[in-house]
């Protein structure tokens, strides 16, 4: 027989206040729910640390249901803060993947009752392999507790459900406890912004830390160049092909002398002195620009932008000469800003 299932109330039927209510009771009670565990950050949890931190494998995270749900994420917060980790069904483990699962790993396990069938069955398994096992769970006297070789206690006065049945203030509490352990580990792994980009190469923070100068810049024909007799015209149809808004001025040997621009264009029409059908882009550049290495990331490139109030950048090596060339656009389609 289905389940009889209310039909929704009509959304003029709603009482604002009581809906306010109850998320606010909601919150209140998750809130509680987290402010409990902080005194049960004991030796226990200094122990379950230094197994991890001893493990020549991996952390593998299981649990049933909600807790599942929860350990999946722990899972990834651990994987990507320096602590390799993995998640295993306990359903399918005990139909094949417990091969998943080595003796030089270490095994944290999620239950709030501490009774789960299917982490239960396979515990067995684990011990005779020698293998730790981690456990929170939200009742210490339970099997699962019992078992394990260290417990984390993540027991809660109530759950934010009126009917105390859906996981909500227990799931919270468990999420709240591994990630606990995840930055716990993380500090004491001296795991740095750089690590966390190696691991998020794809993420804002990835790009910002691992995309260096020579990844985005121009190289090659695509640098705009001119020598320091060219003229103004030669120097225009210059920055016209190579679409930068700037052209280097270089010498014989691509060393750098000055940089012509959008600016010292508008400069040189102001000023009634200069010839500009006679000048020579020497005449007009401007001598000691900004540059930067092609060793640089990409991000310093947008600062120099930004502090300095230019839209491109000229990359010279160590012997100063002109080996690549960016501005604000290239930036942009890295997303580095």
């Amino acid at each position: 027989m289905n389940a009889h299932i209310a039909p929704p109330q009509a959304a003029t039927a709603l009482d604002p206040d009581a809906i306010a209510h109850s998320a606010r009771t909601v919150i209140a009670t998750e809130a509680a729910a987290i402010r409990a565990l902080e005194p049960r950050i004991d030796g226990s949890f200094v122990e379950a640390c230094r197994l991890i931190l001893a493990c020549r494998g991996r952390l593998v995270v299981s649990g049933m249901g909600k807790s599942g749900h929860i350990g999946r994420k722990i899972a990834a917060t651990l994987a990507s803060t320096g602590t390799p980790a993995f998640f295993v069904h306990p359903g399918e483990a005990s139909h094949g993947d417990l091969g998943m699962i080595q003796p030089d790993d270490v095994v944290l396990a999620l239950s709030n009752s501490g009774e789960t069938d299917e982490l239960l069955f396979i515990l067995p398994v684990i011990k005779r392999q020698g293998i730790p096992l981690i456990a929170i769970t939200g009742n210490p006297k339970s099997s699962l507790a019992h078992q394990a070789d260290v417990h984390l206690d993540a027991s809660i006065s109530s759950e934010a459900c009126p009917l105390g049945l859906a996981p909500t203030a227990s799931t919270t509490a468990a999420l709240a406890m591994g990630d606990a352990l995840a930055i716990a580990l993380l500090e004491a792994r001296g795991f740095t912004a750089e690590d966390f980009a190696r691991s998020h190469p794809a993420g804002s923070l990835g790009r910002r830390l691992l995309l260096h100068i020579g990844d985005v810049m121009h190289t090659g024909e695509g640098i705009p160049s001119v020598a320091p007799d060219a003229s103004l015209t030669e120097a225009l149809m210059e920055m016209t092909r190579k679409h930068l808004g700037m052209t280097a001025v270089v010498d014989a040997d691509r060393r750098l002398l000055g940089v012509f621009t959008d600016g010292d264009l508008r400069r040189a029409l102001d000023d009634d002195e200069v010839d500009l059908r006679g000048a020579r882009v020497a005449d007009l550049m401007t001598r000691g620009p900004k540059t930067i290495g092609s060793d640089k990331l990409a991000i310093e490139a947008a600062q120099l932008m930004e502090k300095h109030q230019i839209h491109a950048l000229l990359v010279v090596d160590e012997q100063h000469k002109v080996v690549g060339a960016l501005n604000i656009h290239d930036l942009l389609r890295a997303r580095v800003v």
